[in-house]
């Protein structure tokens, strides 16, 4: 990766100057002054004095507004994943209540892998599209767009739970699939938009922002497990299961129509206006804005980076969830509530939603490696490990590979927090050190950017997942 002792500072990273005079600095400029990440970038700044102080984000306020956006983001996709009782129900033939055993078939075996590509595989193009809108189109209007789109499509999703559809099972897959690809694609534009819009503002957003997508996982977990063990049957459970993401999503448009009337917003949404009205030539001069962002100083800076993200969820997607959510309780015949219904909600959803909310969390204390070491890629390229360790847990059925080597359940609830863990931790560090290492300018571009390397990953590690359930 190329040095970054030569990138033009970024006014939102940590390098500004201790120049104190009788001017008060803020508290985002003390603590970011001290933070880990104080050696991104060079200690001298051209940016006028006026611009570097701002105000306090009074209550948290902005804080948590990004961190609501975090959830938001990544609330459909996980919302859709997490609730497999009532897709393996709808996909099977027993949605007339007759009491039978649900029957096997081709559309539940692989409903999940088919999912994942489902929603990647558009959301690469929606972020090559956002990418391409970055100058063209407000990110308030990207914004505001994509997440009516979301609540439009969950809000039908919310209807057919009370449709009977045990005579089109084929259809009722296919309109899934559509209504997971057109919600994954806006959910991208909408994270992109968001990501890079936090790239203006200090490092601490970046991160509220992608902790916020970690919980968003593990609240779906929580209202997941809450509506299995409350609702009366599975069609009740879903009802209130999508009614919580309806009302959620429009928390999500309320509070970010409130966001541009925070006077700590408005600091660095207006600083960030005005420096973009030109761009910094690498010479120093000033070059005209371009109607797309140019994508050679994002990719010299940010390449190592952007790949590492690519790993890191290309891995997890591989096992999650379309392996972890088939490894069964190696007691489940004893025919117990933990073990039949409890077990796949608890291991493979819950468990590794609040690893990675805990891994990405511990990016605000703990910044190591840094964006330039060799250990990050290499931290990376470890958790290969990760899908044979899940690949032999008691995953069923297995018509092809029959060998089990981890015969405890332990082992998949250990497996699912390391995993958890090293994707909240390793993707979340490149993701807030990329729109850090580039001129300011560049910030949301190359958050967009990151976060188009973060589906690419999804998408090639879904394709991957599909191959994998089939080989076993």
């Amino acid at each position: 990766m190329d040095s970054i002792e030569d990138a033009q500072p970024n006014l939102n990273s940590s390098y500004v100057p201790n120049v104190l005079g009788n001017h008060h600095i803020s508290e985002d400029e003390e603590s970011d002054d001290t933070s880990p990440s104080a050696s991104l970038l060079p200690k001298h700044s051209s940016v006028p004095l006026a611009v570097r102080y701002s105000p306090e984000d009074s209550y948290c306020l902005v804080y948590i507004i990004f961190f609501l956006m975090g959830i938001g983001s990544l609330l459909p996709w996980n919302f859709f994943i997490t609730a497999k009782q009532y897709w393996l129900y709808k996909l099977s033939n027993n949605t007339h209540g007759s009491g039978n055993e649900e029957q096997r078939s081709d559309l539940m075996d692989y409903f999940e892998s088919y999912l994942a590509i489902a929603s990647t595989v558009p959301s690469v193009l929606c972020l090559i599209l956002n990418y391409v809108l970055v100058n063209r189109l407000s990110p308030k209007v990207r914004i505001i767009l994509s997440l009516l789109v979301i609540l439009l499509v969950f809000v039908v999703t919310t209807v057919l739970v009370k449709v009977d559809t045990s005579d089109h099972n084929v259809e009722f897959f296919a309109g899934t699939l559509a209504s997971v690809a057109i919600v994954s694609g806006a959910s991208n534009i909408f994270s992109g938009s968001v990501f890079g819009i936090s790239g203006r503002f200090p490092m601490r957003i970046s991160q509220a922002l992608i902790s916020g997508q970690a919980m968003g996982g593990t609240v779906t977990a929580v209202a997941s497990i809450v509506d299995l063990a409350v609702a009366k049957d599975v069609t009740e459970s879903a009802l209130a299961y999508f009614l919580t993401a309806d009302v959620f999503i429009l928390l999500c448009i309320i509070t970010y129509l409130l966001l541009p009337k925070l006077e700590y917003a408005q600091h660095y949404m207006l600083t960030a206006t005005s420096s973009s009205s030109g761009m910094m030539s690498e010479g120093g001069g000033t070059v005209s804005r371009a109607s797309v962002p140019p994508l050679q100083p994002i990719l010299r800076k940010t390449w190592v980076l952007g790949l590492s993200v690519f790993y890191v969820f290309s891995i997890s997607i591989m096992v999650f969830p379309a392996v972890s959510s088939g490894i069964q309780s190696v007691h489940k015949d004893s025919g117990s509530l933990w073990t039949t219904t409890y077990f796949v909600p608890f291991t493979s959803f819950l468990l590794y939603n609040v690893a990675d909310f805990c891994g990405r969390q511990a990016t605000a204390w703990l910044q190591f490696p840094g964006p330039t070491s060799r250990v990050l890629p290499a931290l990376v390229l470890c958790r290969t490990i990760m899908v044979p360790l899940f690949i032999f847990c008691n995953y069923q059925p297995r018509d092809h590979l029959h060998t089990v080597l981890f015969t405890h359940d332990v082992y998949p609830v250990v497996f699912t927090c390391l995993l958890g863990l090293s994707n909240g931790y390793l993707g979340t560090l490149p993701m807030i050190y990329g729109p850090k290492v580039v001129p300011r300018e560049l910030a949301e571009a190359t958050g967009v950017v990151m976060t188009f390397f973060l589906t690419l990953g999804l998408s090639i590690g879904s394709a991957f997942s599909v191959l994998i359930v089939h080989c076993i």
